[in-house]
């Protein structure tokens, strides 16, 4: 059983294609079999919502008068990046204001950065900006403070480096004393167990190969449109597999990703503040998937059941890049509420939201049964990198 793109799109078009999300596609296909679900759904959605820190936003100001050519820019005393071109810049999701107190009082608080900036921006809040340059003499203006909001400059558009982590670890503490993290505050001698993945929602859990995710796919991109750019930063895709040789499901590929953030929504990008590590942004993403034969179905059809993820160590472990792993878990076994780790019963909890990962798979389902979405074929695959899933170290 082979379909096509273009057959797919078609009955999009025609309001007959049959799209269900992740979660109903699994009891589709416990009911009919692989082969049946194929053969009955077109598309199937995913979706994820959950900190993403290699996030960002190009923006675009427009010339002031007399011009300026901006060197240094900060949007609500956040840094932006202006070594783009005169009046271009880039704001980080991680970057903080320059007074930020960081971690001066242990653990710090870092109440508000880059993320939030664009949060606020999409929300239509004004955004106090400033701007100095050295001048030139075609862009004499060398100081610059307004207000800015997301509707009057010329160009905004979302570009995160590294989105969608395919899979994460479980991560845990076996030290004596509490740590903070990105993973957020883990407790001593094995008080808590994080994740962040949404498991049989989560889009690169449902395509493990790529075998239809790639650069050009459409995608649900924090409230709206956007696209695959090209794999994302630290995008090492392989199988884990047990000391057995079990096969434990995918683990590290990733997405760069790109839309038009006026087109988004505030509800769907949130700036994070972990403390003791620093700020963040979450990021909601949906992945259609086109069921084009068997094999599709079948990675699709996967359960929390059947995929892993490993149990690592942040106290020394994970700091200080000591290869292996405690073991892996189930996404069933971690979304009970309890894990065992080295025989000690160890609570659990997500640092992604399953809520809105099945909100954002239903927003995608209705968008596409609508007809106003239709599938892209990418124009690359996202292949395998030989470096394998660790990938290169820094020297030093």
């Amino acid at each position: 059983m082979e379909k096509s793109y273009a057959e797919i799109n078609a009955k999009i078009k025609s309001g007959k294609a049959v799209v269900l999300s992740a979660e109903e596609f699994i009891s589709l296909a416990e009911e009919k079999g692989i082969s049946g679900a194929a053969r009955t759904v077109d598309v199937v959605t995913t979706g994820t919502f959950a900190p993403m820190c290699s996030s960002g936003a190009f923006l675009n100001f427009g010339h002031s008068s007399p011009r300026m050519k901006m060197h240094r820019v900060w949007l609500n005393e956040v840094p932006a990046y202006a070594g783009v071109a005169a009046v271009d810049a880039y704001i980080g999701a991680t970057e903080v204001p320059e007074d930020d107190p960081l971690n001066s009082q242990f653990p710090g608080e870092f109440r508000y950065g880059g993320g939030h900036v664009i949060e606020d921006l999409v929300a239509g809040k004004p955004i106090k900006m400033k701007a100095t340059s050295y001048g030139t003499d075609c862009y004499p203006r060398k100081t610059l403070e307004t207000t800015i909001t997301l509707d009057e400059i010329n160009e905004a558009f979302l570009f995160n480096p590294r989105n969608g982590y395919q899979n994460y670890n479980c991560a845990v503490n076996l030290g004596s004393k509490t740590i903070y993290t990105y993973m957020g505050m883990l407790k001593p001698n094995l008080g808590n167990a994080h994740y962040s993945t949404s498991g049989q929602l989560s889009p690169l859990l449902k395509d493990p190969h790529f075998k239809t995710i790639g650069i050009g796919t459409r995608i649900f991109l924090g409230g709206g449109i956007g696209y695959v750019a090209w794999n994302g930063t630290q995008h090492f895709p392989s199988i884990q597999k047990s000391p057995e040789g079990k096969d434990l499901g995918p683990a590290g590929g990733t997405l760069s990703v790109i839309g038009d953030l006026k087109q988004m929504s505030s509800k769907w990008l949130k700036g994070v503040s972990f403390a003791g590590y620093g700020a963040s942004f979450a990021v909601g993403i949906g992945i259609p998937i086109p069921i084009l034969n068997e094999e599709v179905a079948l990675y699709a059809a996967a359960t929390d059941r059947d995929l892993y993820a490993p149990i690592v160590d942040y106290s020394d472990a994970y700091p200080n890049r000591v290869p292996g792993n405690l073991g892996h878990v189930s996404y069933a076994d971690l979304k009970t509420g309890k894990i065992t780790v080295n025989g000690r019963e160890v609570a659990t909890a997500p640092m992604s939201s399953y809520p809105k990962a099945r909100e954002i798979a239903a927003i995608l389902k209705q968008w596409i049964s609508d007809g106003g979405f239709q599938i892209t074929e990418p124009v690359q695959p996202l292949a395998s990198p030989a470096d394998g899933i660790c990938g290169k170290a820094l020297k030093g």
